[in-house]
């Protein structure tokens, strides 16, 4: 018989990793964000006390009020029971709803029982990401791509751009200059510095890896990557508006996938995407176009829910939070 407790025993963590489904899953990640000021909570689903399941949540204050909303990112798909325990954990602790986006495919036969659970009108992941499996050989994935992006590795490789790995404090400075550049060329509202230090800082020695592409000793465009149970993940890149002509991100994207290859990375997993049917005036098309041209699959995900724990309050606090995200621009 299964059974879900909270977890906060540190030495369950090699079993805890094993059995997340995601780097948002891991007992690392939960560590570096607790370092941030934010509440982890942690739950396993036990046969026994065999680990079966982990789901790790944050739990973020609704400003000037006692109240609370918890985020399951990228979990494995909670059963009912999970989800009963979760909103029974919420109503102890004034959570007013839970937003749960299931590392799960949108055609899962799983289907959700709890009537309180609804399609979240605020998602934070996108319904589609693209991968890319990795094992291929490298004449196979090469041959997959579309022709223009293979030629522009070709391109970058002609002109001397170099791509290493530079895991270091120095590597990460690199990173997030180029980060930031890009944010504020495509006004994105990214996360700020401590959240990507801290991230970094937590998980240098476990799941990340910083790639930097340089031409003429001059680094151009850099990806903060997480390798997590024979999964690659792409969830932070950045480049220069120098030096553009000499396509260093088509060579940096290609030398990360022969980086997951030579590490055992069974699957590339570039974060998020428009739909394969998606509007070239979004303002996503442009990096969805870019992965595209790698050869991907788009993969539809299950999608984004709102655990409804407290019904009065969650109409007028999502109101307010896409008044918050129209005024911000995002």
């Amino acid at each position: 018989m299964n059974m879900i407790r909270l977890v906060e025993d540190r030495t369950i963590k090699p079993e805890w990793n094993s059995v997340a489904s995601h780097p948002m899953q891991s007992w690392d990640w939960g560590e570096a964000r607790a370092k941030m000021g934010v509440k982890v909570v942690r739950l396993g689903m036990f046969s026994g006390e065999a680990l079966k399941a982990s789901f790790q949540m944050t739990v973020h204050p609704v400003p000037y009020s006692p109240f609370y909303i918890g985020y399951l990112p990228r979990s494995s798909t909670p059963s009912n029971e999970t989800l009963k325990f979760l909103e029974n954990y919420g109503k102890e602790n004034n959570l007013v709803y839970i937003k749960i986006e299931p590392n799960d495919l949108a055609n899962s036969n799983f289907k959700f029982q709890a009537s309180n659970l609804v399609n979240s009108p605020t998602p934070l992941f996108p319904d589609w990401t693209q991968t890319i499996d990795l094992t291929k050989s490298e004449a196979d994935l090469l041959a997959k791509m579309k022709p223009k992006t293979r030629y522009n590795i070709k391109l970058a490789q002609k002109k001397g751009v170099t791509v290493r790995e530079m895991t270091t404090d120095e590597g990460f400075e690199i990173f997030i200059k180029l980060y930031f550049e890009t944010c504020d060329r495509q006004h994105y509202a990214g996360h700020n510095h401590d959240y990507h230090k801290t991230l970094f800082t937590q998980l240098r020695s476990t799941i990340s890896h910083i790639l930097i592409a340089y031409y003429n000793e001059t680094p151009i465009a850099a990806y903060h990557l997480f390798k997590f149970n024979n999964v690659l993940y792409y969830p932070y890149g950045g480049s220069s508006d120098q030096y553009r002509e000499a396509m260093g991100a088509n060579l940096l994207m290609w030398e990360a996938m022969r980086f997951g290859k030579a590490n055992n990375s069974k699957t590339f997993d570039l974060w998020g995407s428009l739909s394969p049917d998606y509007d070239t005036k979004n303002i996503w098309s442009g990096f969805t176009r870019f992965k595209e041209g790698f050869g991907t699959e788009f993969v539809h995900m299950v999608g984004s829910y709102d655990l409804v724990v407290n019904s009065l309050l969650y109409g007028p606090l999502i109101l307010a939070q896409k008044i918050r995200e129209k005024f911000l621009g995002r």
